[in-house]
């Protein structure tokens, strides 16, 4: 087996012992991989609330992959293009709450997220130089928001 087949095998293995009929589509992309999960049964039950599922299986693919090869590349798991989509709607997001931020001259509170969501809202505002982003817990729950605020 090829080094770059690990990846697809150990995800569409997990797949089918959770019961899943899937094939996996594998990109190369610059750190690492993309795995894309094709299924004809419901996606919604792989990506999850928020993505969560979807984090989960990504977090279980990479431990795997590790434990095979240390050196071994991250892979980032998607299904049905829902990170790709999801991508392009937080980015639109986080750029509307800058742009409130910067208007109103006030903190924006965006809605919780998971790390992998908050991480790109991050990095879509880490270019602008006039506002701030802070992760904060929700007192009481897990979750984190983002606090976009504006820099005096």
């Amino acid at each position: 087996m090829t080094m770059s087949t690990i990846p697809k095998s150990i995800l569409e293995n997990l797949l089918n012992r959770l019961g899943f009929e899937a094939t996996v589509e594998e990109t190369p992309m610059d750190s690492g991989s993309l795995l894309n999960v094709n299924t004809e049964d419901d996606p919604g039950r792989l990506i999850g609330r928020q993505g969560r599922t979807l984090s989960d299986l990504q977090y279980l693919t990479n431990r795997l992959l590790i434990v095979q090869d240390k050196e071994a590349p991250k892979v980032t798991v998607d299904v049905g293009n829902y990170r790709t989509e999801n991508r392009e709607s937080l980015v639109k997001q986080a750029n509307d709450a800058a742009d409130k931020a910067r208007r109103w001259g006030e903190v924006v509170e965006m809605d919780p997220m998971t790390a992998f969501d908050r991480r790109t809202v991050h990095q879509t505002l880490a270019e602008a130089n006039d506002i701030t982003t802070e992760s904060i817990e929700v007192d009481g729950t897990a979750n984190k928001v983002i606090l976009v605020r504006p820099k005096k």
